[in-house]
């Protein structure tokens, strides 16, 4: 049996990773061909560790799991060398059905830039960033307090957390971004990156945008806030003709920088609601548990409170926006003169690190991003 997903053998963290790939060895089979109605999707869970105690939050870590957009071409090249990530790469072949090393190697970036292949693929190098963080820094692994994850990026927050294991938690979110994918194909649609200046109204921009939209014969628009970032920085989702009103009028809406985003649909918006009772249904068959540490949900910025509580989340997040800055803000928040933890951006990407620094510039300095491409092998 493999010995850990990212943590130490022992029962002492978050998740030893005799839990967290428990199900690499068990159940893959059936994964592949999905749940029947003559036995349960997956086997029982191995048995729960007893819960660890509280630490001081001074001196500890924080680990942040970024969302789709992050993805590049040849991510986790560097990691390959490092304890389990082979084999979290073959059990991936088993319950996707390809070849998802390959595809995070040599691309095309155009197939790995589809939802349904993205979100595993990001799910997946999160967790091997996570082995090699826990080879070369075991101390930021055995001292994390808290952790949140960017969209799918909870995901393996909540996997690391001990709440869901490897397997089930990659089998739920290839239905995840299946369903998402379907959902975003149903219309033209994206999501806007937007700057703004301090006097933006981006829900009235969205109010506007929608007017257009109307004029234009379509009926029941969509355009929302999908992301608050940061400080004035905000994500906007929706109709394709809304985003493409707010990008021709940006001067007149104060907005300083627009930019579409490489995802193929309006995320966290109603428009993904065709793929809320997907994503619901497989939660129900599989083990949700109390997560070990903090985890902060995308809904509200607070952390998770119990196994319901989890489920009823994550199929709220696809149709409400992300409240990235309010999540960083619950975990940082401190009294004058406290220590903030160490921070660790584990996946592709430094997204979240620049959301971090335009947030709170004091926890920023204790940050880092774990490198998914160095030391190829």
């Amino acid at each position: 049996m493999l010995s850990s997903l990212v943590c130490r053998a022992s029962v002492r963290g978050p998740v030893s990773l005799t839990r967290g790939l428990v199900s690499l060895t068990r159940g893959l089979v059936s994964l592949t061909r999905g749940p029947s109605a003559d036995s349960p999707p997956f086997p029982d869970a191995a048995p729960r560790p007893p819960r660890r105690p509280a630490k001081d939050p001074g001196g500890c870590s924080v680990l942040l799991f970024p969302g789709q957009g992050s993805q590049f071409v040849g991510m986790g090249r560097g990691l390959l060398k490092y304890p389990n990530v082979r084999e979290m790469f073959s059990a991936a072949r088993e319950i996707l059905g390809y070849d998802l090393l390959s595809l995070c190697l040599d691309g095309p970036e155009e197939e790995l830039r589809k939802t349904a292949r993205c979100q595993p693929a990001l799910f997946v190098t999160s967790l091997a960033a996570l082995e090699r963080l826990n080879v070369e820094n075991p101390k930021a692994v055995e001292t994390c307090v808290a952790a949140a994850g960017f969209s799918v990026g909870e995901f393996a927050a909540l996997v690391f957390s001990g709440a869901m294991d490897f397997a089930e938690a990659l089998y739920v979110v290839k239905v995840r971004a299946e369903a998402m994918q379907r959902a975003a194909e149903l219309v033209p649609s994206g999501m806007l990156s937007v700057v703004g200046r301090p006097q933006a109204q981006y829900k009235h921009a969205c109010v506007q945008a929608k007017e257009h939209c109307r004029s234009l014969g379509l009926e029941e628009p969509v355009c929302s806030v999908a992301n608050y970032l940061f400080p004035d920085g905000r994500v906007i989702a929706g109709h394709q003709q809304a985003l493409d009103f707010l990008q021709q009028n940006s001067r007149r809406l104060q907005f300083v920088r627009t930019q579409p985003l490489p995802v193929s649909g309006a995320f966290h918006t109603e428009l993904m609601e065709s793929a809320t009772e997907p994503l619901r249904e497989v939660l129900r068959q599989v083990e949700v548990r109390r997560p070990e540490i903090n985890v902060y949900s995308n809904v509200d910025g607070k952390r998770y409170m119990n196994e319901s509580h989890v489920r009823r989340q994550l199929v709220k997040q696809l149709v409400l926006p992300v409240k990235w800055e309010q999540t960083l803000h619950e975990i940082f928040e401190r009294t004058q003169g406290t220590k903030f933890p160490h921070t660790y951006e584990v996946g592709p990407g430094k997204q979240l690190g620049a959301t971090l620094q335009r947030c709170n510039r004091k926890a920023f300095t204790t940050y880092a991003q774990v490198d998914v491409t160095a030391h190829e092998d």
